[in-house]
């Protein structure tokens, strides 16, 4: 049975008006590993923050089943396959999963348990069809 993870999207729409909830995700995901800060060097911020809110809808919507974003998922884990333009180990995903369950918890006043397990089994699922195409 599909799960549409309305919940989860309410909340990313809670996080996502709060100024500093994507630096925040970001200065926590710099953190997890020494070879992701590498990953962004000469990254222009500006076009990368947009472009991880628009995939982060893409995956909360992908994740609640809908085929309607099938092929922009496809296109964003070709991108972060071995032989994209920004290729990522699919063993950093798992920090890529708790810096923005992090982040989430520290910026959604409205969280819980309930909640962040149902971000986290959201985040799993676009991070699974990640590594499948590496």
């Amino acid at each position: 049975m599909s799960k549409d993870y309305m919940d989860v999207q309410a909340s990313y729409g809670r996080c996502s008006r709060q100024k500093g909830f994507i630096t925040r995700f970001y200065e926590l995901l710099m953190e997890k590993d020494e070879r992701i800060p590498r990953m962004f060097e000469g990254t222009d911020w500006s076009q990368q923050n947009r472009a991880l809110r628009r995939g982060i809808s893409i995956a909360l919507t992908f994740a609640g089943g809908s085929n309607i974003v099938e092929r922009s998922m496809d296109e964003m884990a070709d991108v972060h396959s071995r032989k994209g333009r920004a290729p990522v180990d699919p063993v950093l995903y798992k920090h890529w999963r708790e810096s923005l369950l992090q982040a989430v918890k520290e910026f959604d006043p409205r969280i819980t348990p309930e909640l962040e397990k149902h971000w986290a089994e959201a985040l799993k699922k676009t991070t699974d069809h990640f590594t499948e195409h590496y």
